[in-house]
């Protein structure tokens, strides 16, 4: 059996109220702005201490680098909360970067979104026989925005790695067309991106007879 809780916030017994900085009564956990500033200007936060922010390692690193240039440094770097690429290391991997669907609907509403989605099958699920059409793939583009890529998700093998790739390409403005002229590496599970045709409104089948 697994638990996963997550990490709580310690933020009750270290002084903040006693210089009026403001937490979220609920989970102890502290707001901020684009900036890492609350509500007491002087005082900042960054990493799992913030309250509606990623429990991320590499998260914490770079707000903390950004904030130390910002306040050192003379930049004006903030650190993107959005576009951050993660993954689920179950048996069956899950990796996403951007926006979910339903925060990207609440977002820019459903009516300036496309989405499009596929099943697949990993080459190497053949030789075993392993089900086919279990591992799933997501893309959700702003129709408003050139089809802009604000949302990518994949479950299936090697997810992280998929992941981390296409999130350098979404950083840079990817957007549906240019996915299209990418050439796939066949067979790979990363190649089931550029090859996508079925939006999720067509409500068309997914599933695919082979790899």
């Amino acid at each position: 059996v697994l638990l996963a809780i997550g990490r709580d916030a310690c933020t009750r017994n270290i002084g903040l109220q006693t210089i009026g900085v403001k937490i979220n009564e609920k989970n102890g956990k502290v707001p901020v702005n684009d900036e890492e500033q609350t509500n007491v200007p002087y005082v900042y936060a960054i990493g799992d201490i913030l309250d509606g922010k990623l429990e991320l390692t590499p998260v914490a690193i770079q707000a903390g680098r950004l904030l130390a240039q910002r306040l050192y440094g003379g930049s004006s770097r903030k650190c993107d909360y959005i576009n951050v690429p993660t993954t689920v290391f179950t048996p069956l991997e899950y990796g996403s970067c951007g926006f979910p669907e339903e925060r990207a609907i609440e977002e820019y509403g459903k009516q300036n979104l496309e989405v499009y989605h596929s099943l697949f099958w990993p080459l190497e699920w053949t030789v075993p026989g392993r089900d086919n059409n279990t591992c799933y793939a997501k893309i959700i583009c702003n129709k408003q925005d050139n089809n802009r890529v604000i949302g990518l998700h994949v479950l299936g093998p090697n997810a992280g790695e998929v992941t981390q790739g296409f999130a350098a390409a979404i950083k840079c403005g990817l957007t549906k067309e240019l996915l299209d002229e990418t050439i796939g590496i066949h067979p790979t599970c990363a190649e089931v991106f550029t090859t996508m045709d079925i939006t999720k409104s067509s409500g068309q089948d997914i599933t695919q007879k082979g790899c």
